[in-house]
């Protein structure tokens, strides 16, 4: 087969799409490339049709460690295994733009794999295997509306980056992923450091300007080929249930299918069902059509009734305007012994949400292309489905769980308090008790809540909402829903969520069913979000006003204390062993870091102050003619060897052992016997020389005297870092 080839610039890195020298025999396929950084997309459409209510469409995208030329940090398993949360994100980040574009209703199955095959560290792969994924659907004669584009912005010094690295995303304000077709933007995905609304709508633009030349690139390369057309198999609705539904069905009865919460507008459409199921007894003996097709044809009718209504009257099934926000409630420290628990309550949707707090050691290390990662912050989003009345085997976290709960997750990142303030791994897990839609903004206010329940001193709460949208592409009319419930999730052409504090945007993600969003319509969705988010942060900021000073008594001790990077073998010892005594003995956790910090997590004042101690000890260095409480660890013929620091041994010479001569050592002590000592002096190799004899009449040894306190400095005992870690207020 000729190789064919063509490139464009994209944010100063050249970007390639090819067929070769890589052929496969998929439907269609394309590798493509930024930079150094290849994705092999692979697209097969089967002729055949899946049954089931939805479109059968699959994404993958594979995420070998190969291409960034790294072996997988497990000792044990270094096959690539089941796919890590990253590369679960970056599949949803690709199937969602490329399924509205194909038609509604679509059977024949469709699979998707990118397989990230180099990696040049500089940039994320994902809007390229995103890019990659349209250009091989475009050349597999399936029915797919495209090109779709993707390009990733920045936000740096005052500036906004085409296509920016790693790098520039961490140490710049925005990370923004923007997908669309030639004519709109169809997919937003963004975390942010309290970024404005401006700001946002300028990289909308630039972004799509890009996109409008990446989908010109597609087009131009699928002209060189002539694929052969799939056949489109459609799931048609049964036109007898459709015309059965509209003969008994009015439109005064659909109107009447309102209510203010989900089991009364249920409750009215089992009523209907319930009508037709009695009326249409012999039709649906003899097979004409199932319960099943009047129950489709019946909430189609519905949810062409409800979109008109909005449009028309701007009348929700619920009652409400279509700038109100359903009312909340928060029930704080509802769980006893958690470090913090709040409920967040907005309608009839409920998220629980737990703050569990650890130490340093506690975080989680990730293993990426680009570079191990460490999370000291962690957010779950759990979607039970009790949530919504269902019954389904329970399994392992979805795609849908992962993103939920990633999406919450960032929405928090840029209010977290720094490590060196706040050294604590902060675990938070969402249980969806209950859900009418917009469960993850509702995680998004209850993390805040909780966080500061818990005593997090987070820097600004952070709210949540999500925003709906139902268009006429006839006519062009719109009417943006603020606060939407599942029905108008469901039935709507937008779900456009947005996360911020009173300083700007911390995280946004949109997907929509139609063709396309104009900028114009998602300014009026930014700016009526923004009135919907201050709303929720009032409504919040009423229960838990600001972070808890105190923390739960149940929440781990965690204390920091600076010594010389020198020190740090003996506070870990041979093999770890000293390291490894203390922890086991104080019943502590110690991490050291590389600049000497150690920090202790202990569950209560007193354990934390033990290891607190050994470790000053271990690092201290002894004046002469200090005192201390010794252990005689050898005897020797000239004297006895006394450990009187951890790790620290000196040496009392027979004629220091008593007062009077003393003719044999063990005639005074034996090994294990607890001696008190004085430090005479140190020569000039290390070496202690110390006395038993000149203790008396001496005060108690220094290492009974209690610590006096844990903060301050002190240059024999290492710094104490002061800050809102260092000691925990025990209640």
């Amino acid at each position: 087969m000729e190789v064919k080839e063509l490139s464009m610039d994209l944010g100063g890195r050249k970007f390639t799409i090819k067929n070769g020298p890589i052929q496969t025999y998929a439907s269609g396929y394309a590798v493509v490339s930024l930079g150094d950084t290849v994705v092999m997309a692979n697209a097969t459409v089967s002729s055949s049709a899946r049954d089931g209510d939805f479109f059968p469409l699959v994404v993958d995208y594979e995420e070998n460690m190969y291409a960034a030329g790294k072996i997988k940090g497990s000792r044990f398993v270094k096959r690539e295994g089941r796919p890590s949360e990253n590369a679960t994100l970056i599949s949803r980040l690709i199937d969602r733009p490329i399924r509205p574009l194909f038609p509604k209703k679509t059977r024949n199955e469709v699979q998707v794999i990118c397989t990230a095959l180099s990696a040049d560290l500089e940039v994320d792969p994902a809007t390229t295997a995103l890019n990659g994924a349209s250009i091989a659907l475009m050349v597999s004669g399936a029915p797919f509306e495209g090109p779709v584009g993707a390009v990733r912005m920045g936000y740096l010094n005052d500036e906004l980056i085409v296509n920016p690295t790693y790098k520039q995303c961490e140490e710049g304000k925005l990370n923004l992923v923007v997908a669309g077709t030639m004519d709109a933007i169809t997919m937003v995905e963004a975390s942010a450091k309290e970024v404005s609304e401006e700001v946002i709508l300028k990289a909308f633009e630039m972004a799509h300007a890009e996109i409008k030349k990446i989908c010109q690139l597609q087009l131009d390369y699928a002209a060189q080929f002539s694929p052969k057309p799939i056949e489109l198999i459609l799931a048609n609705p049964n036109e007898e249930a459709a015309n059965a539904v509209a003969e008994l069905v009015t439109d005064e009865m659909l109107d009447d299918i309102v209510g203010k919460t989900k089991m009364d507008v249920k409750e009215k459409f089992h009523l209907i069902e319930d009508q037709l199921f009695e009326k249409y007894a012999t039709q649906l003996e003899e097979g004409v059509f199932s319960e099943g097709d009047l129950k489709e044809a019946l909430n189609t009718a519905f949810e062409k009734r409800m979109r008109k209504n909005i449009l028309e009257k701007e009348v929700r099934i619920d009652g409400r305007k279509l700038d109100e926000v359903r009312p909340i409630t928060v029930y704080p420290d509802v769980l006893p012994r958690t470090h913090g628990s709040v409920i967040f309550q907005r309608g009839e949707t409920m998220a629980l949400t737990i703050t569990t707090l650890g130490g340093p050691g506690d975080a989680q290390i990730l293993d990426s292309l680009d570079k191990d990662l460490e999370k000291r912050y962690m957010h779950h989003y759990h979607f039970p489905p009790f949530a919504t009345g269902d019954v389904k085997m329970l399994r392992g976290p979805g795609r849908r769980e992962i993103g939920h709960g990633d999406l919450a997750e960032r929405a928090l990142l840029p209010v977290l308090p720094k490590k060196e303030d706040f050294s604590y791994t902060m675990w938070l897990v969402s249980e969806i008790i209950r859900c009418n839609g917009s469960s993850s903004m509702a995680s998004v206010c209850g993390s805040t809540l909780s966080l500061m329940a818990a005593g997090v001193p987070i820097i600004r709460p952070v709210s949540g909402i999500a925003m709906g949208l139902v268009s006429n592409a006839e006519t062009g009319d719109y009417k943006i829903l603020t606060d939407i419930q599942g029905m108008e999730d469901f039935a709507g052409d937008m779900d456009f969520k947005a996360t911020g504090t009173s300083e700007g945007i911390t995280a946004l993600q949109m997907d929509i069913k139609i063709k396309g969003l104009s900028t114009e319509l998602l300014r009026n969705a930014l700016q009526r979000a923004k009135e919907g988010r201050d709303f929720i942060m009032a409504e919040m900021l009423k229960v838990i006003p600001e972070p808890r000073k105190e923390m739960s008594s149940y929440a781990p001790l965690i204390m920091n204390i600076q010594i010389p990077e020198e020190m740090i073998r003996l506070v870990i010892g041979k093999g770890g062993e000293t390291i490894q005594k203390i922890t086991a003995e104080c019943d502590v956790e110690i991490d050291i870091e590389d600049s000497g910090i150690v920090t202790i997590t202990a569950p209560d004042q007193e354990k934390g102050e033990k290891a607190l101690k050994w470790v000053r000890d271990i690092t201290r260095e002894p004046k002469v003619g200090e005192i201390f409480d010794g252990k005689v660890v050898k005897i020797m013929e000239f004297g006895a060897f006394v450990e009187f620091l951890p790790s620290k041994d000196g040496l009392v010479h027979i004629s220091e052992l008593a007062d009077h001569r003393v003719a044999k050592v063990e005639d005074v002590v034996k090994e294990g016997d607890m001696v008190k000592v004085k430090l005479l002096k140190k020569d000039d190799q290390g070496r202690y020389s110390l006395s038993m004899k000149a203790v008396k009449g001496n005060e108690p040894a220094e290492a009974d005297k209690t610590e006096q306190s844990t903060k301050g400095e002190d240059p024999d005992k290492g710094e104490i870092l002061d800050g809102t870690n260092a000691v925990r207020e025990i209640k």
